[in-house]
């Protein structure tokens, strides 16, 4: 049996900071893609590119005989299916909204799963959680609501209220799917959990073919391929972060990948953020922060629990 990995707090930290920005490069390969390749199609490079990447990690730690094995198929299959519309919810966004509003609306993930984990695995949620749990949709709301004013002024662009209520979507499906995966890694590897999400994705999103598939140029063909294997990476860079320390210690970092939208936004799509936007993120990272601090703060309550109740020889 492999002995669990030492802390290293440094190298957490650099990995989790190099999974932001593969994960943003990948959104920005994603956007411009999006322009003409649809949704459905952009999801089936991004996950079946990532596969050998994800293989070859497996390899590399010597875990081939063991990395894949399963005891819950089924969990598998329904962390796929959530994860899979997730991420083509926020693919479609990205083809309809900026690039860092998209991900301000997607930072809503971590504040649904607190409520999702009260919903379907029964964690209790007291007042201080519900407090940053409102605070959170606040800013959400904050965020959306220019947008969502389409539905009442026929002088805003109705694609992007659309738009709007697509990367809210892709939050909720994004949560569901974290709450999903809370439960697979009490008996799963996380290669397996890993590399089944990128099998089922891949043969949900050939189903899609059907509604408009189109042949990519060369550039195109680059450019899934890359958001493919920078998503991959991001994957490993992401695992390996919270290999080496607490998750309340790397969680935080998430949220630097906003100045990364913005600047891409800004340079590579003439995107400029509003004040109302910056007001939202402000909001809702500040929810996630409050969140994370009491998740560690109750994950020591919990240890210290054990360790009294744990008899002394």
């Amino acid at each position: 049996m492999q002995a669990p990995p030492k802390q290293n707090i440094a190298l957490a930290i650099g990995s989790k900071i190099a999974a932001v920005i593969c994960f943003i490069l990948m959104a920005t390969f994603v956007k411009i893609a999006s322009v003409t390749i649809p949704a459905g199609e952009i999801v089936f490079f991004r996950s079946f590119c990532a596969l050998p990447i994800i293989v070859a990690w497996v390899i590399w730690r010597g875990e081939l005989s063991t990395g894949f094995k399963t005891d819950n198929p089924i969990g598998h299959l329904w962390r796929g299916l959530v994860g899979t519309m997730g991420m083509s919810l926020g693919f479609a966004a990205l083809g309809l909204l900026p690039l860092s509003e998209v991900k301000a609306i997607q930072y809503a993930q971590p504040v649904l799963v607190v409520v999702f984990a009260a919903m379907f695995l029964g964690e209790r949620v007291r007042i201080f959680r519900l407090t940053a749990v409102g605070l959170g949709m606040s800013g959400v709301l904050v965020i959306m609501w220019p947008r969502l004013t389409a539905f009442t002024d026929a002088g805003v662009d109705p694609y992007l209220a659309l738009g709007a209520v697509v990367a809210f979507g892709s939050a909720v499906m994004a949560a569901l799917a974290h709450v999903f995966v809370r439960k697979l890694t009490a008996t799963e590897p996380t290669s397996a959990i890993v590399f089944y999400f990128g099998v089922t994705a891949s043969t949900l999103s050939l189903l899609t073919i059907p509604f408009g598939w189109v042949m990519p140029s060369t550039y195109e063909f680059a450019v899934l391929i890359g958001a493919g294997i920078v998503g991959g990476v991001g994957q490993i860079f992401l695992t390996s972060s919270y290999r080496y320390a607490d998750a309340s210690v790397v969680a935080p970092f998430e949220y630097s990948s906003i100045l990364l939208a913005i600047g891409i936004g800004y340079f590579v799509f003439a995107e400029v953020p509003t004040l109302v936007m910056l007001l939202g993120i402000a909001l809702i990272v500040v929810a996630g922060v409050l969140i994370i601090w009491r998740e560690r703060q109750l994950g020591l309550e919990r240890a210290k629990g054990r360790k009294v109740m744990t008899p002394q020889g």
